[in-house]
């Protein structure tokens, strides 16, 4: 392997296990690395502190191990049957739920890959160079998995944005989470094709449904919506600027029995809310609105006036679910968004619940970034 040597004290970050090397912590190399290289890293000094990916970025080195330890085929079968375990333990592979997070980046120690599992399909999502060079690698661990059986895997290749199969050739399936149906399309949806770190807060979700007129903005295929109809929701319309996932959140409510109380509707989401009127619950679950630290203000606001433009259209005694998932918006600029908007609003508003993402994405306490997903379950007078 070629070897990264760092500045002087730049080490103190990786001896406390956190996965990133900056590129301006670098001194020298010992030869110029390649896009998704697997090098070495040391200190000033010539101390060996681990073997990561090399990009050509402002992130210079992901680390895999802080180890003296080869990163062969071993490596990734116990990484990946580790992470397996971990997921079994939770009590996640039941017979009502088989959809679930094998490997979370960083939060399984393997930065730059996500694995999710529909049923017997997986979909591999390489972030980096470095993770798309070992697509082998992560299929035999897949496959080499005791207790799991996959009949299919796809690679979404992000860094390339070539996305192939590596074992057979099965484009969708359906899965069953908490023993609600749902179809998932990982070739043509978005990120692996359903978005699971919502499990528990769609689930939350459910348990305050009854009864109430519920609308569920930037819906994709419907999570939200299924779960309020399953337990007692009078009337659920979901909103959508994709016609696809507004047809496939149609169908979702249509294979549960549930789609007598739904209306799926392909419209944009801040102009429905703004004509909403009559709702009881809301839920608002955008995608990202900041990809980088320079869209943040514009994101913070952006979360602002959605908000606020619920908060002023929602009914007396209402529910309101508020969800960000732009990594660069931490907790407290994202509820001070929120704040923002309920005086604009000139609302009563309680903060009931703080909520994250589901127990299947676990955060590495070395590596605070990893927590991405925020939420507010609000009581609105």
């Amino acid at each position: 392997m070629k070897t990264i040597i760092l500045n002087k004290g730049k080490e103190s970050s990786l001896l406390r296990k956190h996965r990133w090397v900056f590129s301006g912590a670098i001194a020298n190399t010992s030869a110029k690395p390649e896009n998704g290289e697997l090098v070495s890293v040391e200190d000033s000094q010539g101390n060996y502190i681990g073997a990561g990916h090399y990009h050509n970025g402002s992130i210079a080195v992901r680390m895999l191990t802080f180890e003296k330890e080869r990163v062969d085929q071993t490596f990734w079968n116990q990484r990946f049957q580790e992470a397996f375990e971990v997921r079994k333990g939770l009590g996640l592979l039941t017979k009502e739920t088989n959809c679930f997070r094998l490997i979370h980046a960083e939060g399984d120690g393997l930065p730059g890959c996500v694995v999710d599992i529909y049923n017997d399909c997986a979909v591999v999502q390489s972030h980096t160079d470095g993770m798309a060079n070992c697509s082998k690698e992560i299929t035999k661990a897949l496959d080499n998995i005791k207790g799991l059986k996959l009949n299919s895997i796809y690679h979404r290749n992000l860094a390339s944005k070539e996305h192939a199969f590596l074992k057979g050739k099965k484009e969708e399936t359906e899965v069953l989470e908490n023993g609600i149906k749902f179809k998932v399309n990982w070739v043509n949806g978005q990120k692996t094709g359903f978005f699971i770190d919502q499990r528990d807060n769609r689930a939350l979700v459910g348990d305050y449904a009854k009864g109430r007129t519920v609308l569920n903005t930037f819906s994709y295929t419907g999570g939200f919506s299924v779960y309020a109809l399953a337990k007692g929701a009078k009337k659920v319309t979901s909103v959508d600027i994709s016609q696809p996932a507004v047809d496939l959140a149609a169908e979702n409510a249509t294979i549960n029995g549930l789609d007598k109380n739904h209306e799926a509707v392909c419209e944009d989401a801040f102009k429905f809310v703004e004509k909403s009127d009559g709702y009881d619950m809301i839920i608002l679950d955008p995608p990202a609105f900041a990809k980088s630290i320079k869209a943040r203000h514009r994101a913070v606001q952006g979360y602002k006036r959605l908000n606020e433009t619920a908060l002023k259209k929602i009914a007396p005694n209402s529910l309101l679910f508020t969800f960000s998932c732009s990594q660069v918006v931490n907790p407290q600029m994202f509820e001070s968004a929120v704040l923002a908007a309920a005086i604009n609003a000139g609302r009563n508003v309680r903060v009931l619940k703080r909520l994250g993402h589901a127990v299947d994405h676990p955060v590495n306490i070395y590596h605070p970034e990893g927590e991405y997903l925020k939420g507010l379950m609000l009581h609105v007078s």
